[in-house]
């Protein structure tokens, strides 16, 4: 018989006299409704319906509005991996990075050091060494060209998370398509932030704009 969720069901029955396990003289129907059952009552890995209300580290510095974001963002990027159909580790790479990026977002601030880059310094001296969650959570005010998929993810859902109060229903259009035209959504985003900051006479991050042509030049 088969282990389920760490369970031996043949260990868990008593012997015969030879010493053979019971089940070997039990029919072979009952054999299979004993496994059928065990399929049922044994816990299935998958796709949380409801996610922790506070997965932030111990040193994190979020007040309640920010943890509000973080959370959405969480759980936007949660669907977006069911729909993608990611790996449980890849998934568990975007969420990482969701629940560092703000940590310190409301902590005093720190000259020469983006809130962003205090939370990979910290999450690094913690033992974090997913280079691709610390750059993600480093550069997820600006974008990177180097980004792996979680830095992309990550730009991705802390833009577009239901709770940012301008352009609503854009900003849902946007998050539909985003499991089919990721690198598309990506390209429109960051379009919509280098036009804003023109528009503002603010200048341009060197980063965003090597992003920009890495998204572009393809």
């Amino acid at each position: 018989m088969p282990q389920y969720a760490g369970f031996n069901w043949e260990q868990s029955v008593p012997t015969s006299g030879n010493r053979q396990p019971i089940f070997a003289f039990v029919p072979k129907f009952a054999r299979q409704a004993w496994r059928a059952l065990a399929r049922l009552v044994a816990p299935r890995p998958g796709r949380r319906r409801e996610l922790a209300p506070d997965q932030l580290p111990a040193w994190a510095r979020a007040g309640k509005r920010r943890r509000a974001h973080i959370q959405r963002v969480a759980a936007l990027v949660d669907e977006w991996a069911d729909e993608m159909a990611v790996s449980r580790e890849e998934r568990s790479r975007w969420l990482k990075a969701v629940w560092l990026h703000d940590a310190l977002r409301d902590a005093p601030a720190t000259r020469g050091t983006t809130h962003g880059g205090a939370a990979a310094d910290r999450a690094a001296q913690d033992g974090e060494s997913d280079r691709g969650v610390l750059d993600a959570v480093r550069y997820h005010s600006v974008g990177y060209a180097g980004w792996d998929d979680v830095g992309k993810m990550l730009y991705l859902a802390d833009f577009l998370e239901p709770g940012r109060r301008s352009r609503r229903k854009q900003r849902a259009k946007l998050a539909k398509r985003v499991p089919r035209d990721r690198d598309g959504v990506l390209r429109e985003i960051v379009a919509l932030q280098v036009r804003a900051r023109l528009r503002a006479g603010r200048s341009i991050n060197p980063r965003t704009l090597e992003f920009w042509n890495s998204l572009t030049e393809r």
